[in-house]
């Protein structure tokens, strides 16, 4: 079953390789983003890293459990007032960067002892300040850049590094119970059992036969597969043919003894 952080996460990853538009020898803050966010279309030209997550949530149907901003400001300030803010990371959470969270954004995907993973909007590869397109970054949890995180309430609960939100960790999915093997009385055929030869398997074989209606079976019950257990093999074969290896095959084989037991009700 997908998540809902796994369904925001997996549209933003889609963009990955989107760029903004370019005029001049120089990116422009044109994007589709704006233009296809109702609200937000205001913002086509200008920074556009908020407006990417906000757009990514509308996408993925979630857009209740994200602010609807092109502001990094505004989207601190929701978050903290629905108290779902916190210093620690979370997969699926909105990051925000510089001086009070207003400086940049992105989506976090993953996150470790000493990295988040994200996926931004409106940034780079090259360690510029201009921002061209959608990446995926790796940058360091305790750098001063990194101010804090907005928590989206999941419906399946939030994987958090912050401690006090333990509770709040997805559910473990109950394993479903390996269902009970299947206890059956079918026996493979010994590979010695053929006419003429004394084995005592060949006493099963005899029952079977006359339980499934191949009988009589003169002088059974014994463990010599003589003439008349042939012949009733024999009739066996007649009645079902695909296990007949000639016109008048009186030995029995491993797949035909195995419905020989089916037929005689075992199960």
């Amino acid at each position: 079953m997908t998540t809902q952080a796994q369904k925001i996460l997996g549209i933003a990853r889609a963009e990955k390789g989107y760029h903004e538009g370019r005029k001049s020898g120089h990116w422009n803050n044109d994007q589709k983003y704006s233009d296809q966010t109702p609200g937000l279309e205001w913002s086509d030209f200008q920074a556009w890293c908020a407006t990417f997550v906000s757009w990514s949530a509308m996408k993925a149907g979630l857009a209740a459990l994200y602010p609807r901003t092109a502001s990094c400001e505004t989207g601190v300030a929701w978050f903290k007032q629905r108290k779902q803010f916190s210093t620690y990371p979370a997969v699926g959470a909105q990051v925000f960067f510089g001086a009070g969270g207003g400086t940049h954004t992105g989506l976090v995907y993953d996150y470790d002892d000493e990295f988040i993973y994200t996926i931004e909007g409106n940034t780079n590869d090259d360690g510029g300040a201009e921002g061209d397109g959608v990446y995926e970054k790796k940058r360091r949890r305790k750098d001063s850049y990194v101010y804090g995180y907005g928590y989206p309430t999941f419906a399946e609960g939030i994987k958090s590094a912050d401690p006090a939100w333990k509770d709040k960790a997805p559910k473990a999915e109950a394993s479903k119970p390996k269902p009970a093997p299947v206890k059956t009385s079918i026996v493979a055929l010994n590979s010695a059992v053929k006419p003429g030869v004394h084995h005592k398997q060949v006493r099963e074989l005899q029952q079977l036969l006359v339980k499934a209606g191949y009988g009589p079976i003169k002088g059974a019950v014994t463990d010599l597969y003589g003439p008349e257990t042939q012949r009733a093999v024999a009739r066996f074969h007649d009645r079902n043919p695909k296990y007949r290896s000639g016109l008048h095959d009186p030995k029995i084989g491993p797949q035909g003894f195995i419905t020989l037991q089916k037929q005689a009700g075992r199960r």
